[in-house]
């Protein structure tokens, strides 16, 4: 085997052991807020998610964008000594920002608390705040690892820090709870597991790797390696951050807005609780989205770089397709069981309507993060952010106009309003890069002809478990009968007309992660066909 062939299917075997673990620590993320919620109420979960996007913004950018960063850098350099010194650069830049960003975090957290509408988000800001101290170290030793092909320790370490921190969480929460501590005091415990989470991730990458600088150093342009830091991990980050900074743009207008409208305080906060709900549903539906931009990409970036064969147009429209097809279901899907899915979850059907118009972000959602990774991975980078950031403008001006007109269900119209301008703008873009057809009409004509199959199976079933089937059971559980029932067969159908239809080959499906069953069951649905 020539060394090229070595490199490149060790390339892809460390993309799929990062695929599996990013898969693990996304559904953590997003299941483990179900139960808090649970424990904490709608009041105790607004408390969290007002002042959880503060954190999350600063970790994905720096333990994913600067990892990133670190890791192209690291691929670059022609000597260890130039690797070590790049790494100290990295280093000590990143320690600058986390320790000005721990500063202002400390200092300004009245001024952020009070902008929120919420004093008492103070100790919560303070709390986050320290997990900003860890993450020099993460993001240079992750970087380290991935520019040298070792992925199991990046994955082992992601996977890690998500256990413990969703441990902490729990645990933690279900005592303060117990011990008749306030909300505010579960939130800042809550804040807390964040911080022991990076922390274990970082211990873990340092037994694994003790040396990083250790070593001569060779002189380098640190002006050129903070730039290219800077605007790489900014770039590749852009994607990830966007769902964070429109929950950003919600923890400062939302509740204000409310507040403003004549609602009272606890009021208020119940609403932007029950409206954060739809969070972690969203989390959820784009997990297949968020793979698709992990594994197909670099098939992508593999093939566009050979000169013979069709390059990397294939892959491209399969990525669409996917995208396409999986986010239009989940969306819709979702949409369909919504008011028993969310008494499911959490406990009452309450702002289903809001709810049920939040989940239709998944759709676009699915359709930013793979359209952003590839024009990424072609080098397209700056186009891409500006149009993520004035779709986060968007946001902020039309929840000013629709949350005083329709309360939270406006907020959830507005989030789709940004997110729609972000996809319609890349797709433009995208063509403008590559002028190819995406997917044929009749693509697009299955996938209709699909959902009404779903929505003419569901909705009499749904109908008929909630009033005759499941009627004798408490209505927690009825709705959990009702909901698991309805989507397995909704999926089912939805996938039975999509397979029958063939818009997806079978040598396609084997090309996705888990795609092979799918191509089997395809093979035998249309056995007598020609």
């Amino acid at each position: 085997m020539s060394k090229a062939d070595w490199n490149m299917k060790t390339f892809m075997k460390g993309a799929s052991i990062l695929t599996i673990s990013a898969i693990i620590v996304k559904l953590l993320a997003a299941v483990y807020r179900i139960p808090f919620q649970n424990l904490v109420g709608d009041k105790g979960f607004f408390i969290y998610q007002q002042v959880y996007p503060f954190i999350g913004i600063f970790i994905v950018w720096t333990s994913y964008g600067f990892a990133v960063a670190v890791s192209k850098l690291l691929a670059g350099s022609t000597s260890s000594g130039e690797s070590r010194a790049i790494k100290r650069v990295a280093f000590l830049y990143l320690a600058g920002l986390s320790l000005s960003f721990f500063v202002i975090l400390m200092t300004f957290a009245p001024f952020f608390a009070q902008a929120m509408g919420d004093p008492g988000l103070v100790s919560l800001l303070r709390a986050g705040a320290y997990i900003v101290l860890v993450m020099p170290m993460l993001a240079v030793l992750k970087g380290s690892f991935q520019s040298e092909g070792q992925m199991t320790p990046v994955a082992v370490s992601n996977v890690g820090e998500q256990v413990f921190r969703v441990a902490v969480i729990l645990i933690g929460t279900w005592l303060a709870v117990r011990a008749g501590a306030s909300l505010y005091t579960a939130g800042e415990v809550a804040m807390w597991g964040a911080v022991v989470g990076e922390t274990a991730g970082v211990v873990i990458l340092a037994l694994y790797y003790r040396n990083a600088f250790k070593g001569p150093l060779l002189k380098i342009d640190t002006w050129r390696v903070v730039k290219e830091l800077t605007f790489v991990s900014l770039s590749v980050s852009a994607s990830s951050l966007i769902l964070l900074l429109f929950q950003l743009a919600d923890s400062f207008t939302v509740y204000n807005i409310l507040l403003a409208e004549g609602f009272m305080s606890d009021a208020a906060m119940e609403l932007k609780g029950v409206y954060d709900r739809g969070q972690p549903l969203v989390q959820m539906g784009i997990l297949i989205a968020s793979t698709l931009a992990l594994a197909i990409v670099p098939l992508i970036a593999h093939h566009a770089a050979k000169k013979e064969g069709r390059g990397a147009e294939p892959f491209i429209q399969l990525t669409f397709r996917t995208a396409f097809l999986f986010g239009w279901a989940a969306a819709i899907g979702l949409a369909f069981v919504l008011p028993y899915v969310n008494e499911m979850l959490f406990e009452t059907r309450n702002g289903s309507v809001a709810l049920i118009i939040f989940a239709f972000q998944i759709f676009w959602l699915s359709l930013i993060l793979p359209l952003t990774a590839i024009l990424q991975g072609a080098g397209k980078v700056k186009i891409p952010t500006l149009l993520l950031l004035g779709g986060l403008v968007v946001k902020i001006v039309a929840n000013q106009l629709i949350v005083p007109l329709y309360d939270v269900t406006g907020a959830a119209i507005a989030g789709n309003i940004g997110f729609a301008a972000i996809s319609v703008g890349l797709l433009f873009y995208f063509k403008s890069v590559w002028p190819i057809r995406l997917a044929p009409i009749r693509f697009y004509g299955w996938l209709f002809l699909a959902t009404l199959a779903m929505a003419a199976v569901i909705f009499p079933w749904m109908l008929a478990a909630d009033r005759i089937l499941f009627d004798n059971v408490s209505s927690r559980i009825g709705a959990t009968l009702t909901a698991l029932t309805a989507v397995a067969l909704g999926a089912g159908v939805f996938l039975v007309v999509v397979m029958k239809s063939r818009i997806m080959a079978e040598k396609e499906w084997y090309l996705l992660p888990f795609g092979k069953r799918l191509a089997r069951v395809q093979l035998i649905l249309n056995k007598n066909r020609r």
